[in-house]
């Protein structure tokens, strides 16, 4: 295909219906911006992609599992080295729970550099009589209730890219120069085990790994793998402004790759089979997720697979089922049993984080730590009856010890949730509620498998 054809197609996306995309002030203010944009370099590579591709591949075939978290929402200010830190570190520390106790290779997958955007319920927001636009995520506009904040600013499109090449080059930092060793799992968890009931029962699973580590160092054995990890970031293709604008045409394959993440998923507010965002995605060649919510059809996830993976490629596609606790056991069966039927190699990852929010009396919006394990529960008893392979779990968490979420060791309850509510938009599990999940997952797969 020429440049001027693939050109066309990755463009193909502006004349179609384009949902939760920010009405931006000055459409000659966005085009500069855009060209900006695609004059920087890449965040991360094509052959990262495919090494990812190929990871995912592994879990479609029930090889592997992901462990895919972060943010809800990043932001600028949370940027920096402590932050992104605290944010690895819990991700690890899940990771060695599930690939220790649960004796499955785990794929690490950040949601972190890049998830500065957010869909919202509505396109403006009213307090005390006075409306502005809705607080869309950092790469838009500012969470302060005011006009300045508020305005849908492009240039903040840049900042994204740059706040997100600073957080790639930390986690590359930490995970490849020593930080990820796997002999360090108890430096992680310094700060942590004496204050949390998980935090314990981590350490005593560090000592484990500890003992193993130096037994095998006796008997001449200490692989690389020890020593570092692979690591992706994801986030929501949400603004295709400024995904298109960072998709670039491999040197080597000729194929377009959006540089801007290596996993890149449509959200279920715009997978519309019709719509811009499948549109624009189905031409780039990065491994893509869907998020599927209650509603969702087997016709609807067939009609996804034929339009994003009409080649059937290993690793290509994963569906990502955000039901709810309560509907899960009954809106997922038919969903994995028609797609299995069909024989598309299809990756499956619950997020039990987003079917589950509400609204505590406080006004604090929340969940509950018991109804997200209730429906990692359900996911794995659906595969289980299936025979087929729950193949990872995306939550939404962060290194800090916020009160966000109800329940887990420290027994955090509603009246808790002022204490450190800091979210810019969803609540996240901290980092003894993530690991109590993880301990739950890990024992959840050796029962599955």
């Amino acid at each position: 295909m020429s440049t001027s054809s693939v050109s066309g197609a990755l463009d193909a996306w502006r004349d179609l219906p384009a949902l939760q995309q920010p009405e931006w002030d000055d459409p000659a203010e966005t085009r500069a911006v855009a060209a900006e944009l695609a004059a920087q370099p890449p965040l991360v590579f094509a052959g990262e992609c495919d090494q990812l591709k190929a990871r995912l591949a592994e879990v479609a075939r029930g090889e592997a599992f992901v462990l895919q978290g972060g943010d809800c929402a990043e932001t600028f200010e949370g940027s920096n080295a402590d932050a992104v830190k605290n944010k690895l570190k819990t991700l690890l520390q899940m990771a060695v729970v599930l690939t220790y106790a649960a004796s499955v290779p785990v794929v690490k997958i950040g949601r972190m550099a890049g998830q500065f955007a957010k869909p919202r319920s509505k396109p403006s927001e009213v307090r005390g009589g006075v409306e502005l636009p809705a607080y869309r995520g950092d790469a838009v506009n500012g969470l302060a209730f005011d006009a300045e904040s508020r305005r849908n600013d492009p240039h903040r499109l840049l900042r994204a890219y740059h706040c997100s090449a600073v957080t790639l080059n930390l986690c590359r930092a930490f995970t490849k120069g020593g930080y990820a060793d796997l002999r360090q799992v108890h430096a992680w968890n310094q700060d942590f085990v004496a204050t949390s009931p998980s935090g314990r029962r981590y350490e005593q699973l560090a000592g484990e790994i500890d003992r193993a580590l130096t037994f095998m160092k006796a008997c001449g054995v200490s692989p690389d793998e020890f020593h570092s990890v692979e690591f992706y970031s994801s986030h929501e293709a949400l603004l295709l402004e400024y995904e298109r604008a960072l998709t670039r045409i491999d040197h080597l394959s000729g194929l377009p790759y959006d540089v801007s993440g290596h996993f890149l998923w449509i959200g279920e507010r715009t997978r519309q089979l019709d719509g811009a965002h499948v549109e624009f995605l189905r031409h780039i060649r990065n491994p893509i997720g869907v998020k599927l919510g209650p509603t969702t059809s087997a016709d609807d996830a067939l009609a996804l697979i034929d339009r994003l993976n009409p080649e059937r490629e290993p690793g290509r596609l994963t569906f990502i089922t955000r039901m709810g606790a309560g509907r899960i056991r009954e809106a997922l069966p038919s969903l994995i049993e028609k797609v299995h039927q069909s024989g598309a190699p299809v990756a499956w990852i619950c997020d039990p984080m987003h079917g589950n929010t509400y609204e505590a009396p406080s006004g604090h919006k929340t969940r509950r730590l018991d109804d997200v394990l209730d429906e990692v529960a359900g996911f794995f008893e659906v595969h289980r009856a299936l025979g087929t392979h729950p193949g990872g779990i995306h939550i939404e968490f962060t290194g800090d010890d916020v009160t966000e979420c109800t329940g887990g060791g420290h027994g955090l309850v509603e009246d808790d949730l002022h204490q450190r509510y800091e979210t810019a938009c969803d609540p996240r599990l901290n980092r003894g509620q993530s690991l109590d999940l993880a301990f739950m997952v890990a024992e959840l797969y050796r029962k599955s498998s």
